[in-house]
């Protein structure tokens, strides 16, 4: 049965708290993603900056200064690396985003989105992908 970490990619685009709030909405539209994950030092998961999170931004009178810190969601959903491909579905499903990051023992180790589940889905059932 696939797991979480059979469907992750493992390189996610991370961002830091202290990190300017432009710098992180450049990576997020330069790199054409919809949310990235937050880490500390030790790349422990503590957060999620979305593009729902930038519009926020929008509303702000002045963001020159700011960090990603201010505009993040403090209470990221996640899945340890074993949890089953169901759970990765149920999850998807039951949250309105299309990205869940993948930790092990409260480490970032990557993130799997609603396309990567899909292609798993098909590899499972032999309906692989075709021109």
């Amino acid at each position: 049965m696939f797991k979480a970490r059979d469907v992750m990619t493992g390189a996610a685009i991370c961002a830091r708290p202290e990190m300017s709030i432009y710098d992180a909405v450049r990576l997020l539209a330069g790199r054409n993603i919809t949310g990235m994950p937050v880490v500390d030092e030790d790349l422990n998961l503590i957060g999620v900056l979305s593009e729902k999170d930038v519009l926020k931004m929008l509303y702000t009178e002045d963001s020159i200064g700011h960090t990603v810190s201010d505009y993040m969601n403090t209470d990221p959903v996640s899945l340890p690396h074993d949890a089953s491909l169901v759970d990765v579905c149920d999850c998807l499903i039951e949250n309105n985003f299309r990205r869940v990051f993948i930790t092990e023992d409260g480490v970032l180790a990557g993130v799997t989105s609603r396309s990567d589940v899909i292609r798993a889905i098909l590899r499972l059932k032999h309906q692989e992908l075709r021109d």
